[in-house]
Parts: structure tokens; sequence; C-alpha cells
């Protein structure tokens, strides 16, 4: 009999061990529970938005709906109700002073319900200093209220080449009282918009003419973002000075940022594929730690991949730059929308009409909640003027953090010409001469070989935990290294 106890115990305690060693995966930290969407709302989501504990949703189609029980444990009790109607492809909801604005393709609209019935009644023009033609492609985003009320939006092109419609291929800024300023020239297609902890706005730029591939681009008032098929409207407004000189096409985006002063580079390059092929929405994480160990890092959507990446930043010699690293996939639509709530829930709005996704669903909502557990991941990388340091969520384990050979780096960049997107070019193998631990959570590398305006594609497949000698859940980050740090 104690032999056969034995030999149970010996079972349960293999088996246990094999749980245990078993990898997590993103559900293991981060589940998605599907809002569920009545068969009679057809919500191809374009904007989210919260006011009186309820989250408002913007569909494609004009309409804008109220969800109640939306941060409720039990999301199958969640309700909709239509808010309001006949609008035009809302892509942006904001909230200011209890009233929500609607950024449409034709103007920023401030609706209100003046009988208190849960419906909107009031829709007021707030700004319409753009020009729309009907072509499909003549998007417009707008941003949540900024620190000085302002809001910002971001004008497509016209058929995705050329700028036929006033203040195509710009960022402008509505002002407290309607005013419309122009702000950043040189955009193309933007897929999203949003601001970081500091208060800078940023924009999801898609591969096209002159945009070798996606990425993440700072809006410094008075840039030029890239694109100069709009830039013929300088001659219309002396808001952001003269207009900037055309940059070369066949060069390369450091190159001509050299040579064009206003010129912004792309901060946070999202390589083709490997991270999607349509970037879209932006939120910053700035609920306290309700949402894990991510504070301040901006989460960025893919609506082609149907997923969410992470993106640290840093700035370097006065311009932003950074890494991507992949957060969480699995949605139902294409990711075209995020909002984080200050309660810790995130939620993702899905559309795929016009666009293809991985995520199958014409349109889905869906929640992101963390559970608590703390997953292994590289929290930041930055940039040094000989390597990177890497610093990780949890204690690393020593042996694996200082072998070079759990580390492999590449690097290339894109070519920056006026003919649609590009390959991967100019490609260099930098070698890592050394890996020391900085802390307990920090690894130094060094490195030779370190290439300015080039994309470092770091793998981190042979790093494992101190404490559970797991790998890193997510073992690769893309670092766009624009700017070197003084030493």
């Amino acid at each position: 009999m104690n032999r056969r106890l034995a030999i149970l115990l010996l079972i349960f305690a293999a088996t246990l061990c094999g749980a245990q060693e078993k990898a997590p995966i993103e559900s293991d930290f981060y589940p998605i529970q599907e809002v569920p969407i009545p068969t009679n709302v057809y919500l191809e989501v374009g904007g989210l938005e919260e006011l009186d504990g309820k989250l408002y949703a913007s569909s494609r189609r004009g309409d804008i709906y109220s969800i109640s029980g939306a941060f409720d444990e039990d999301l199958s009790k969640a309700e909709f109700k239509k808010y309001a109607s006949g609008l035009h492809e809302v892509l942006g909801l904001s909230v200011l002073e209890d009233k929500i604005y609607a950024t449409q393709r034709c103007e920023v609209t401030r609706l209100s319900d003046e009988d208190k019935d849960g419906r909107a009644d009031l829709f007021e023009t707030v700004s319409d200093g753009w020009g729309i033609n009907g072509d499909y492609h003549e998007y417009a985003f707008g941003s949540k209220f900024d620190k000085h009320n302002e809001m910002w939006l971001v004008l497509c092109l016209t058929g995705s080449f050329t700028a036929d419609s006033p203040y195509r291929g710009w960022c402008l800024r509505v002002k407290p009282g309607g005013t419309t300023v122009p702000t950043c020239s040189g955009i193309r297609s933007p897929g999203g918009i949003g601001m970081n902890s500091a208060g800078d706005v940023f924009y999801t730029d898609n591969q096209g003419p002159w945009n070798g591939t996606c990425g993440l681009k700072w809006l410094k008032p008075g840039s030029f973002q890239g694109n100069p098929s709009g830039n013929k409207f300088y001659d219309t407004t002396d808001a952001i000075g003269a207009r900037p000189e055309d940059p070369k096409s066949g060069s390369r985006i450091m190159s001509e940022a050299d040579k064009i002063p206003e010129f912004e580079p792309t901060a946070v390059m999202f390589p083709y594929n490997k991270m999607g092929k349509s970037a879209a929405g932006i939120v910053c994480d700035t609920t306290g730690g309700k949402f894990g160990p991510f504070k301040d890092q901006l989460f960025v959507c893919d609506q082609s991949a149907s997923t969410v990446m992470r993106v640290c930043l840093e700035k370097v010699k006065g311009h932003y730059q950074g890494a991507c690293i992949p957060f969480r996939k699995g949605f139902g639509s294409g990711s075209l929308v995020v909002q984080l709530s200050k309660n810790g829930s995130m939620f993702v709005g899905g559309t795929n009409r016009g666009w293809g996704s991985v995520g199958t669903k014409p349109y889905a909502l869906e929640r992101l909640q963390w559970n608590g557990k703390v997953p292994f991941e590289i929290l930041e990388m930055r940039a040094k003027p000989d390597g990177f340091e890497l610093e990780f969520t949890q204690p690393v384990d020593e042996e694996t953090a200082t072998a070079i050979s759990s580390y492999a780096l590449t690097t290339y960049t894109y070519i920056y010409q006026e003919s649609y997107g590009s390959p991967e070019v100019d490609h260099t193998k930098p070698k890592i001469v050394d890996a020391k631990l900085v802390n307990d959570r920090t690894v130094r590398l060094s490195v030779d070989g370190l290439q300015i305006g080039h994309v470092h594609e770091l793998h981190t497949d042979g790093l494992k935990s101190a404490e559970m000698k797991f790998p890193v859940l997510h073992p690769v980050a893309y670092y766009t290294l624009n700017y070197l740090p003084g030493k």
C-alpha cells in the first residue's frame, strides 16, 4: 500500500512539475472578452469614448451607440442604445464638458442630449476647415482633447496619392472656439491618433508613397512628416512657416532629414508583415498600474493583423524614437480603435470592410483586462552610445542574460521614395560583443556596428527568467535608431 502511494505521489509531482514548466501564453495574462453586439446593430467601430459610466462607440456607418454594462464583470448583460445617427464615417470620439465630439469626414460635430432622454438632439458644427470631395480615401481621424482643450485631426490624402481637397495630407488643430489651425504637413494615410503621457501627439501612418513601411510619427508643431503631396497648401497658410524643400525619391529617411530642417523622421517603424500591414489606433497607459507593468507606454492597433502592439519611446537629441514589441493577437476583426479606461479596461473596436484582416468578423468590440499576473517581457529597450539597455518586467536569469548566444541582432531600413512602399534594404548584422547585468532586471548590450536610420531587430530567445526559467513571452523588439545618444 505504501509503495503504491509513493508511486502515485511521484506521478502527481511529475505532472505538477510539467504543468509549471509549460511556458505561458498571452491569454494567461490578458484574456480577451467579447462585448456581445445585438444583431440589429452594425458596429464597424470607428471611435470609442466614455461618459457617465457608459462606453460610447461610433460606427463607420454613421451611428453612435451608448453601451451600459461595458465595465461590468458579466458582459452578456451589456445594453446598446442608439445615441445618434446620420453622421458620416465617424473616426474619432472625444468628450469635453460632458458633451461628445465626433470627427466626421467633413467636420467636427458637438452632440448634446438636451432633453436627457439618452439620445442626441442638438448637433453643432465646431469645425469644417478642410475639404472633402467624395473620394473613398479622404478619411479624417480625430484625437481626444489635449491639455489646452484642443483637438488634433489628421487627414488622409485623396486616393492614396494626391491632395485634391484643401489640407489633405495635413494635421489640423481645432481650438476651443472652433478656429482651425494648420499644424503639420507631410501626412499620407493615417490610421489613428493619440497622445503620450507628456501630452505630445502622435499618429500612425501606413505604407505607401514616401512610406516604406507603417510607422508611428510625432506631430511636432510646424514639422513635415515626409509625404510632399499636400505641400501645395503652404501657399494658403502662414501658420507654420514656409514650404520645406521637397525630398529626393530613392533616398533614405535620415539622409533627407539631415537636409530638410522641418522633416521629423518616423519615431518607430513597424516592420511590414512582421508587425502587421495597417497601423491604426493609439492609446497611452495612464492607469497607474491597473493595466499591468507598462506605465506610460503606448499601445497601437494593427488593423490587418487584428493585433495590439506595444511601443516604448525615449527622446534622443530632441526627437522621439524607440521600439515596438508584440503585445496581444487574436482579436475578432480588424483592430482599428483602442480605448484604455481609468479602471484598467482596454476596449478594442474592429472593422474589416474595405480592409482585409486576420480576424474574420466584419466588426467586433472586445475588452482586454489584466488579471494581475506579470508576464516576463522586455519592458524597455533604450539606445546607448555603443549598444542598447534592456529592462525586463521580472528578474532575469544571470547565466542566460549574460550569454551573448542568448541574443541575435540584425538591422535594415526602407527606401524613401515616391512609389508605393519598399522592401527591407541595406541589411547588416552588428556584433554583440558583451552582455552585462546592470541590476537583476536590466541587461546592457555592447554592440559593434550600430546603424543610424535602421530598424534594429533584436531577438532574445535564449534568455530566461530568474525564478521560473521561462523564456520571454515576446522575445523580439524592433528599435528605430534615428539618433545616437551622446556619451
